[in-house]
């Protein structure tokens, strides 16, 4: 669609390398300084969609920067400003090589999996008897090693992450404990909001003098999945599919088309009308998520104004 920002390619001063993810692209400054603008790319079973959704890089950027100042006080983070809806800068960090999913409860990926009958996920034990979308008895860490472009992201159990040497077993316990004071801290947020915080994935690098911090994104739709809280156990007690807030809507609907990105299927056409109901799901996301109206940025030429606001950004003293 028109005015979305679905690749960018800016060179910014003392710039030295840019790297493309499926969503956001990441470009390293001198000074240890990082430029991450959130694109409109959309990204399902780890494949980025043909087409770009408005304002979804906004949404991401803006819940992420929300939220990386309401769990600062019990997680350092990377970042440093957001002088653009679309861009956070922050410090450069070396990425640890896993994604820390938290699990509270049995849904999405972990539900799929207890339906062809596993009871381990991870190495970690899942109950006997739950339904879809069940709360776990205590929320669960199932973490996926990071996957290079193209590539799915694969489970990983702790164990095989300490015997593989991805991570030091000291900074593993230190991920492990920051990722379930998120989660606890994006629990009391939700409920504030009348929602579920279902499960979601946190990142943390490492900076240059060794501190360990939260970076990427946090509680966003695309790493989290909410429930609506009004009504969830009277829809379990039915047997009824939960009302959710995430991109799982996406999911569903390539699914029901024939896409799982699996090998040799093709990605179904988004016409023009499904992509603005898919942009106008997340502004809901947006406004559910941060008890906020959304207001929309000026769209007419993106790229102009991220680079405006970056170099205007780079140019005041510090």
């Amino acid at each position: 669609m028109k005015n979305t920002i679905t690749d960018t390619n800016f060179d910014f001063p003392g710039q030295q390398s840019v790297y493309k993810g499926k969503v956001r692209e990441v470009y390293t400054l001198e000074n240890d300084l990082l430029v991450m603008v959130a694109t409109d790319r959309l990204s399902a079973f780890d494949v980025v969609m043909p087409k770009g959704i408005p304002y979804k890089g906004q949404i991401l950027n803006q819940i992420a920067t929300k939220m990386m100042a309401a769990t600062a006080d019990i997680v350092p983070n990377w970042l440093l400003a957001t002088p653009d809806p679309n861009v956070a800068i922050g410090h450069a960090c070396e990425p640890f090589k896993v994604e820390m999913v938290i699990r509270g409860y049995l849904s999405g990926h972990a539900a799929r999996e207890y339906k062809t009958g596993k009871r381990v996920l991870c190495g970690v034990p899942m109950p006997d008897g739950m339904k879809e979308n069940d709360a776990f008895p205590d929320p669960i860490i199932t973490p996926a090693t990071k996957a290079e472009k193209g590539d799915h992201d694969e489970d990983i159990s702790k164990e095989d992450i300490l015997q593989k040497g991805i991570v030091s077993e000291v900074d593993y316990q230190l991920l492990e404990n920051y990722t379930t004071a998120l989660f606890q801290r994006g629990t009391e947020i939700a409920a504030e909001r009348g929602l579920i915080l279902v499960d979601t994935k946190y990142e943390f690098g490492k900076t240059k003098d060794g501190k360990i911090v939260l970076i990427d994104e946090i509680h966003t739709p695309d790493s989290s999945r909410y429930f609506y809280a009004d009504g969830y156990q009277k829809r379990q007690d039915r047997g009824e599919a939960q009302k959710q807030l995430s991109k799982e809507f996406v999911r569903q609907w390539l699914i029901s088309n024939g896409f799982q990105g699996l090998s040799g299927q093709k990605v179904p056409e988004m016409t023009d009308a499904y992509i603005e109901t898919v942009s106008e799901r997340y502004i809901e996301l947006y406004e559910n998520i941060t008890g906020e109206a959304f207001t929309k940025a000026d769209i007419s030429n993106i790229q102009d104004r991220i680079e405006r606001n970056v170099l205007n950004y780079l140019e005041q003293p510090r």
